[in-house]
């Protein structure tokens, strides 16, 4: 534990496992002007992925990555690589039909298989495991929910079955159970497909912020901080992205932030991965590590920026591992954030009309291995000029009232509520009040701050308003961190963009 002023009573040392456990990367930083074939704009799952099988194609391709490549979302994932996304089979057959349906199931089944080819192809060491998926019930309610996905992912071709064989013992009523799905070292494998990127007119650039994206129609200019890269066509891979010309995606998608414990136990972990149905996430696998066995606890979400003290969703995933299992020590923690379309399937393919050299990948509910890898082979089909058998189902202009009409228009009000001021109730006071180690909103000279307090007492003071589309951020206790609750954006004490869509820093406070 760690303790200290500002009661900083959170379990573990709080850094992602992957990071930890591989070194940091080489690439150059732009400098000046380029052409290329591709533009790859992000170097997580989905970029890194793209750009490699671009260049097998052919293809020069040009990775700009804002910070490290695989430091993003991807180096935060718990890296299931998995088709058994909880429960979502029986209600994709109800929204979209069959057809669309087995799209999504063969598409993500796919995806294990092109990563277990990478691995094998190149001789990867990532700790590739293959292991059986669960998504198992805590109550008699979800039973029924469970058999019914069992039964919509077998209709589908998965090879899905329903069991009461559940070997986690946390409490459950039975669970559908996948086999042949598989967890990796997610870093381990990408870092190791990035270093195939550089040569043959490819290259990989970090440390450079993508700030606008010009189309018009023929070729693409990305402007960066750095300079401009020309390109035929551009793939955003930004998790969100922080370009959208036609106003598309910042209406149909909501943040959401969940927890991750790294964990030792007592006993051996069963062989396995496993989510529950319904309720709070609870999500658990295990990783191979030096120091042995390491269980990977995760769950707790809630949309970004919408809690006051975040420090207790770690608090309270250790309470719930700890009613699982006999647990020797927490050694590591940290969060992720992911994005959620309003059908609940991810939007892959060209931006919009008008803009169909400008690709796009995003909102991969937390299911972002197999979801990603799927999402480098549609827009690598696209660009090549092959038709994709999976890409109707992830369309990006699909917009179908029964699937998405009520959660379009409960997420709309939700941030029309944050522009007019801020539906979140934020702390007040004098800035004598803020405790070390605290953050909040307060009111100076007739202007809202964003103040954060340090552990030596320091003050950092910003104006809080996100330099996206205005609105303003909420402090995130447990990462330290000013979130968006609007579209997600995050900025560290000092204000500088940590993840987009905003590219821009905060002001300085009376900035």
């Amino acid at each position: 534990m760690e303790h200290g002023p500002g009661a900083y009573d959170v379990p573990g040392r709080h850094e992602s496992f992957w990071m930890e456990t591989t070194a940091e990367t080489p690439h150059p930083s732009l400098a000046g002007n380029l052409e290329t074939d591709v533009a790859v704009v992000g170097g997580g799952i989905v970029g890194i992925t793209t750009a490699v099988l671009l260049k097998q194609a052919g293809y020069a391709v040009t990775v700009l990555e804002a910070n490290r490549v695989c430091h993003g979302v991807t180096g935060h994932t718990t890296a299931k690589v998995t088709s058994l996304h909880r429960l979502i089979y029986a209600e994709l057959i109800d929204r979209f039909g069959s057809r669309q349906a087995q799209q999504y199931a063969e598409a993500n089944q796919a995806a294990i298989e092109t990563i277990a080819s990478f691995i094998r192809k190149y001789d990867i060491p990532c700790d590739f495991l293959r292991k059986p998926a669960y998504t198992y019930a805590e109550s008699e309610e979800a039973r029924g929910l469970v058999a019914a996905e069992a039964d919509a992912a077998r209709s589908l071709g998965l090879p899905a079955t329903f069991t009461e064989d559940v070997p986690l013992p946390a409490r459950n009523y039975g669970a559908v159970v996948v086999g042949n799905q598989a967890q990796f070292h997610p870093l381990k494998y990408l870092l190791h497909l990035a270093s195939l990127v550089p040569g043959d007119g490819s290259r990989i650039y970090e440390k450079t912020r993508a700030l606008e994206v010009q189309d018009d129609g023929g070729r693409c200019t990305v402007r960066t901080e750095n300079g401009t890269v020309t390109a035929r066509a551009v793939v955003l891979a930004t998790h969100y992205p922080f370009y959208d010309s036609p106003g598309f995606y910042f209406a149909r998608m909501e943040p959401s932030r969940s927890y991750v414990l790294g964990v030792r136990l007592d006993e051996p972990f069963p062989a396995g991965m496993f989510i529950n149905a319904a309720g709070p996430v609870h999500s658990w696998r295990s990783q191979p590590s030096g120091a042995g066995e390491l269980v990977l606890v995760g769950g707790m979400e809630h949309r970004t920026g919408e809690d006051v003290d975040t420090r207790r969703h770690y608090r309270d995933l250790e309470a719930y591992a700890r009613s699982v299992y006999p647990i020797t020590s927490v050694d590591y923690r940290w969060s992720a954030q992911d994005y959620i379309t309003v059908d609940g399937v991810p939007y892959i393919g060209p931006l919009a009309a008008g803009h169909e050299n400008v690709y796009i990948a995003t909102g991969f509910r937390k299911w972002g291995m197999t979801n990603g890898t799927a999402a480098a082979t549609i827009v690598t089909d696209m660009i090549l000029g092959r038709a994709s058998p999976w890409a109707e189902v992830y369309a990006p202009d699909r917009f179908k009232p029964a699937a998405s009409a009520r959660r379009f228009l409960v997420h709309n009000i939700e941030v029309a509520e944050k522009y007019i001021g801020g539906a979140i109730s934020r702390p007040a006071g004098d800035l004598a009040d803020v405790l070390p180690g605290e953050g909040r909103i307060l009111m100076i000279e007739g202007q809202k701050a964003g103040v954060f307090r340090d552990r030596e007492g320091r003050v950092h003071a910003v104006n809080p308003t996100c330099t996206h589309l205005g609105c303003v951020a909420a402090w995130n206790s447990a990462e330290e961190t000013w979130d968006c609750p609007c579209h997600g954006s995050r900025y560290d004490a000092d204000g500088k963009v940590i993840h987009g869509p905003a590219v821009k820093d905060l002001k300085p406070r009376g900035g």
